[in-house]
């Protein structure tokens, strides 16, 4: 940062955001967050997640990068719309307390996977269905202009022992139908994809498995039209 915009950040004054350089919190004025700057969030995909999106080799996030994404990462392992992990709250409340500061700017594509973690605590479908209003209206508030996706709760299917965690993903294609969003089903990928054998553990996948995964994700948001086009090609042109 130059000279004269430590100064300004001393005395309180107006800091510009293109000033700063990439990684620095900034206080946005027109929300009073403190959100991160983020050089370049043309092609910057938020994605708001738990277990399954905070490793750097996790298949939502592998997805979204052969989809042409960026990926800024908000989330903890443990965390789902009502689950919370030690001191980080759930998804809404970690972004709004501050636990988790989303990127300045405007990105093209917000998505928000989750939901094993309140399958496994037990959470009723009105606290879900009630925290996942609440975190859809403030991302949309936040970032008007961005498309939003639901990615529903890993699991292996009603018929093979999905249990809560394919209840959950039903569920979450409920709300995100209510709110007129882009939803991918992952209730029963385990077994449809065959990946059961690529379990690290009883909910997670080794890097394998991610791997494999992350390829069908990718390939599922390019059939959903939701891979980056570069602004001005005959692809963007083409939406």
């Amino acid at each position: 940062m130059a000279a004269g915009s430590a100064a300004k950040a001393r005395i309180g004054a107006t800091i510009d955001p293109a000033d700063l350089p990439g990684g620095s919190n900034y206080r946005n004025p027109a929300n009073g967050r403190t959100e991160i700057i983020v050089r370049d969030t043309s092609n910057t995909a938020v994605l708001i997640g738990d277990s399954q999106s905070e490793p750097t080799f996790g298949w939502p996030r592998q997805g979204l990068a052969a989809a042409g994404y960026k990926v800024f990462f908000c989330g903890r392992g443990g965390t789902g719309y009502v689950a919370s992990n030690g001191t980080t709250g759930n998804y809404i409340d970690a972004l709004q307390r501050g636990d988790w500061k989303l990127p300045y700017g405007t990105p093209p594509l917000v998505v928000i996977e989750g939901g094993g973690n309140d399958a496994a605590r037990g959470a009723s479908d009105s606290q879900i269905v009630a925290n996942a209003d609440r975190l859809i209206t403030s991302i949309q508030q936040r970032y008007p202009a961005a498309r939003v996706l639901m990615v529903g709760t890993l699991a292996r299917g009603a018929h093979y022992g999905g249990g809560r965690r394919t209840e959950v993903d039903r569920l979450l294609g409920h709300v995100a139908d209510r709110h007129g969003l882009a939803f991918v089903s992952a209730g029963d990928w385990l077994t449809k994809y065959n990946l059961t054998g690529s379990m690290a553990d009883g909910v997670h996948l080794n890097r394998q498995g991610h791997a494999a995964l992350g390829v069908v994700f990718g390939k599922r948001l390019a059939s959903m039209g939701l891979q980056y086009r570069v602004p001005g090609t005959l692809s963007d042109l083409a939406r």
